[in-house]
């Protein structure tokens, strides 16, 4: 399980005349995602769902607030081990253009302690569900914006985290791969892992979710469930 507890983030900006204001890019946020369970985060852009994604993964420190994730219903404390347990995409991912994906991969088997044998048989396994062998051993800078985004959420998965956080997973990808990106997300959480899926498109949101907290100017303006959004 993942929670947010009234999470804030201010931002200092400048005016004019040297005139400097603060803003709440979020503002009092608290939700839960449970263990088999996909949350959605709806919302248009600057509505606040990447800041609050980047706390939520520990790459942010909140002005406010606090996250807890616990696994196997103990707390994990330490911000490192914390981040070992978390498959976080942004929907900014920079990836090393002059390594192959196959590569990428590789080395985020070494930098997370996996084996060489187990390392090379979850990229096959991933490769396999992404639909990424024609590609896997060219350059990524050479990627189509499509087979870089499924690069990207292969980076998410090659050390088996507990907890995913998906922040426009779609972005970019035909009909055929998006497809493939849910099914991946529906197959996660039947394993009994957490995800969280931040988007501004409301039928990802129908599709893919169980329940959605929306929000708007730093703020969930409602918690829905996927039913009742369709109903």
């Amino acid at each position: 399980m993942i929670t947010a507890n009234n999470l804030v983030k201010t931002f200092t900006r400048n005016e004019k005349k040297s005139k400097k204001s603060e803003i709440n890019a979020v503002d009092g946020i608290s939700l839960s995602v449970n263990a088999g369970e996909i949350v959605g985060i709806l919302g248009p852009n600057g509505a606040g769902k990447t800041t609050l994604l980047r706390m939520m993964s520990k790459l942010m420190k909140p002005t406010s607030g606090m996250v807890s994730i616990r696994i196997n219903d103990e707390e994990i404390t330490d911000d490192l081990e914390v981040k070992r347990h978390i498959g976080y995409l942004s929907n900014n991912t920079r990836l090393y253009g002059r390594l192959s994906a196959r590569e990428l991969l590789q080395m985020l088997g070494v930098l997370y302690g996996i084996s060489e044998e187990d390392t090379q048989k979850r990229i096959a396994k991933i490769s396999e569900i992404l639909s990424m062998d024609s590609f896997l051993d060219n350059r990524i800078e050479k990627l189509s914006t499509g087979q870089t985004q499924r690069a990207s959420i292969a980076r998410c998965l090659v050390h088996d985290p507990q907890v995913y956080i998906f922040d426009e997973p779609t972005k970019g990808v035909d009909v055929g791969a998006k497809h493939d990106i849910f099914q991946l997300i529906t197959d996660i959480a039947k394993a009994g892992k957490c995800v969280l899926y931040a988007t501004s498109e409301t039928a990802e949101i129908l599709a893919i979710t169980e329940r959605t907290y929306v929000m708007y100017g730093g703020r969930v303006t409602a918690e829905l469930k996927t039913a009742d959004a369709t109903e």
